[in-house]
């Protein structure tokens, strides 16, 4: 892979080059590998085609864990977080002590504290880590899904990018069946503050406790709005919000 320069900048392909715009710019790249014919039938690949088949359940997992946490996703996200999420899916997979190689999945291997404890502290916005943004101890009230951030002052404990006037909290519990395919997801309240010296001790209580089987993901967003007019607007679209997998059981 090559990055292009140059005043004009190509897209398609000519021969065996394919020119190409990424998010990281546009780039350039020559056609090789192998076949895919090959790959399918060869029995000198079955170890590519077992890490394949075991990518790809991977890949599946990390969608179905993104499609639960999409209502929050729209609010704090950044564009590479379902590949970080893949990553993610795959060390945990690799955890699978059980199965076969080459049928590892995420569903067996999650039972596993050591594979939860993989999926927690997950960013979902990589330009806005919670830990950098928030500067308060908070607690994760597992049986309940209640978050608890006591004595907050938005002005103290908050990384508060410029221009932001007011901050909004709000608390997840997700239900993630990756065996079943299924989830559920409960948002508690949504906590509106003003980003100044007041000081507000943060209840978040979910709705509902999420239904069905699979483990239990627990998270907490924060927004930034800035508020012209009486009206409040997402900061920079969103730019600076962080949402984190906060607990795991």
């Amino acid at each position: 892979m090559a990055r292009q320069r140059g005043i004009i900048k190509l897209t398609g392909k000519i021969g065996d080059l394919s020119f190409y715009k990424s998010q990281d710019g546009y780039l350039a790249r020559e056609k090789g590998g192998v076949e895919a014919d090959r790959i399918k039938n060869d029995p000198a690949f079955a170890r590519t085609r077992e890490n394949g088949q075991e990518f790809g359940m991977a890949a599946k997992s990390g969608k179905l864990m993104r499609d639960a946490v999409r209502p929050l996703m729209m609010k704090a996200s950044d564009g590479r977080v379902a590949s970080r999420m893949t990553k993610i899916m795959s060390d945990i997979r690799k955890l699978d002590t059980n199965s076969a190689r080459g049928q590892r999945t995420v569903a067996n291997a999650i039972a596993n504290q050591q594979a939860k404890d993989r999926l927690k502290d997950f960013n979902f916005n990589k330009r806005s880590i919670l830990k950098a943004v928030l500067y308060r101890p908070f607690t994760v009230d597992t049986a309940t899904g209640v978050i608890t951030i006591p004595d907050l002052v938005p002005v103290n404990h908050l990384a508060a990018p410029v221009g932001s006037t007011h901050v909004a909290l709000t608390g997840a519990w997700g239900k993630i069946d990756f065996s079943g395919e299924a989830f559920e997801l409960e948002l508690s309240n949504t906590e509106n503050l003003v980003i100044d010296n007041a000081n507000t001790s943060v209840t978040l209580t979910p709705a509902n406790q999420p239904q069905g089987n699979g483990i239990d993901v627990f998270m907490l967003m924060v927004e930034f709005f800035q508020e012209v007019n009486g009206n409040q607007y997402s900061l920079n679209d969103g730019q600076f919000n962080a949402l984190s997998i906060v607990d795991v059981q």
